[in-house]
């Protein structure tokens, strides 16, 4: 369960009864500020739909002082007090990171990443606890999370994890994209084309693709011209990327050469 300690980030409240202040009059990051704008000015690395920042923790006061210190640095975000609530959430169309405790009942933190990852889910995770061994660290880290902060910690800390895993997020979904497109490129292809492609990203020339498959050279000529063109490529160096995008194997026994 969240022990409501953030360091010098206070969520409680004070003496005389008033919230304690949140980082209120905190300058905003500079590329938080790009985040937020993005999909308003189209001049950012980060387009399409908002950054968002999900937190997920227990405490009541924790997420209140996360959601008012995040809205100070300009970012959008979202608070859940389980995991099971995050998880029935549709997915955010765009960058994500979620901020999560790692003790809280029901779906810890630790389970909550496995979830993810079995849902295919691609938020970047930024943990926070103030009850972290390192072995507890390794594991979340090796399993793919953004960052791992043991409490006590400082609001600008924080803040810069968050910064980070938004930018791996929009990475991530960048190479996804390009990844998504240049299979749907592929999929115009015929079998033959295909068949002749895998064998031309490894060096081979026409006479050289021709023996292999056992047809003339001229006939390779028009298959790797009809593929260029329906891939919009004009060289080797291009379908090579392409098909790196595409994560395809090469096929066995072979090995690109471009």
């Amino acid at each position: 369960m969240g022990d409501g300690s953030l360091g010098d980030v206070n969520v409680g409240m004070r003496g005389d009864g008033s919230h304690a202040s949140f980082g209120r009059n905190m300058a905003a990051p500079r590329n938080a500020l790009l985040l937020h704008s993005a999909g308003k000015e189209g001049n950012s690395e980060m387009t399409g739909p908002t950054p968002f920042v999900f937190v997920i923790d227990d405490d009541a006061s924790v997420r209140k002082g996360l959601k008012r210190l995040l809205r100070s640095a300009n970012y959008e975000s979202e608070v859940f007090k389980s995991a099971s609530d995050f998880l029935a959430r549709p997915p955010h169309p765009g960058p994500a990171c979620v901020i999560v405790d790692v003790q809280m009942p029901g779906i810890n933190g630790i389970d909550f990443q496995q979830a993810l990852i079995q849902r295919r889910r691609e938020e970047q995770l930024v943990f926070i606890t103030g009850y972290g061994t390192i072995p507890m660290c390794t594991r979340v880290m090796k399993a793919g999370a953004a960052d791992f902060l043991p409490k006590p910690f400082n609001s600008r800390e924080l803040l810069k994890c968050v910064e980070q895993a938004l930018h791996r997020s929009a990475e991530q979904r960048r190479r996804a994209a390009e990844r998504n497109e240049a299979r749907r490129l592929l999929d115009l292809l015929t079998p033959r084309e295909f068949e002749v492609m895998q064998l031309v990203i490894t060096g081979m020339l026409n006479k050289q693709v021709g023996g292999e498959l056992g047809v003339a050279e001229k006939t390779v000529k028009v298959h790797r011209g009809r593929l260029m063109q329906k891939l919009g490529v004009t060289s080797v160096a291009e379908l090579v990327q392409l098909v790196q995008k595409a994560e395809v194997r090469p096929p066995a026994g072979s090995e690109t050469k471009v």
